[in-house]
C-alpha cells in the first residue's frame, strides 16, 4: 500500500489539472486583473482629464496657469491624452500601445515635477503619483499581444 503525504486522504480533488498548471493558471488571471483594472484607471483618467483640458473647465486652468502654462497649452496636451486613453484600450496595435504608455508616463511625472517645483497644489501629488505607478503597473502587466514583438 502506497503512502501519501496528502494532510487530508479523504478528501476529493474537483481540480482536473495538475497543481501546477492550476497555479499558473490563477496567477495569469490575477496577472490579467491587475493589468484591467490599471489599465482602464488610466485610460479613465487620460479620457476625463483630457476633455476637462480641451474644455479648459476653470479648475483646470487656474491650475495650469498658477504652475505656469499658457492655457492654450491645456488643448494640445488634452488632445493627446484623450488620443492616449483610446490607443490604450483599443485592440492590438503595440506600438501605439507603448507610445501612449511614454506619453502617460511623461505628463504625471511632469506634472509631479511642476507640482514640486512651484510648490503649488501639493495636495496633487500623492493622485500623480499613484496614477504614475498605475501607468507602469498597466505596461508591466500588458499581455503579449499588447506588447511590441522583440527584434533579433
Amino acid at each position: 500500500m502506497a503512502r501519501t503525504s496528502d494532510p487530508h486522504p479523504n478528501t476529493i480533488s474537483t481540480s482536473t489539472e495538475p497543481p501546477a498548471i492550476a497555479g499558473r493558471y490563477r496567477s495569469m488571471r490575477w496577472r490579467s486583473v491587475g493589468y484591467w483594472l490599471a489599465t482602464v484607471s488610466v485610460a479613465a483618467e487620460l479620457g476625463l482629464g483630457g476633455i476637462w483640458d480641451i474644455a479648459r473647465i476653470p479648475y483646470v486652468r487656474d491650475l495650469v496657469t498658477h504652475l505656469g502654462y499658457p492655457s492654450y497649452f491645456l488643448v494640445l496636451l488634452g488632445s493627446w491624452k484623450v488620443l492616449g486613453a483610446v490607443a490604450l484600450l483599443v485592440p492590438r496595435r503595440p506600438l501605439l500601445k507603448e507610445w501612449a504608455y511614454a506619453g502617460a508616463f511623461f505628463t504625471y511625472t511632469g506634472a509631479i515635477v511642476s507640482h514640486l517645483s512651484t510648490g503649488y497644489a501639493l495636495g496633487e501629488l500623492p493622485l500623480l503619483v499613484v496614477l504614475t505607478a498605475l501607468t507602469v503597473l498597466s505596461w508591466a502587466l500588458r499581455p503579449p499581444s499588447r506588447r511590441t514583438p522583440l527584434r533579433r
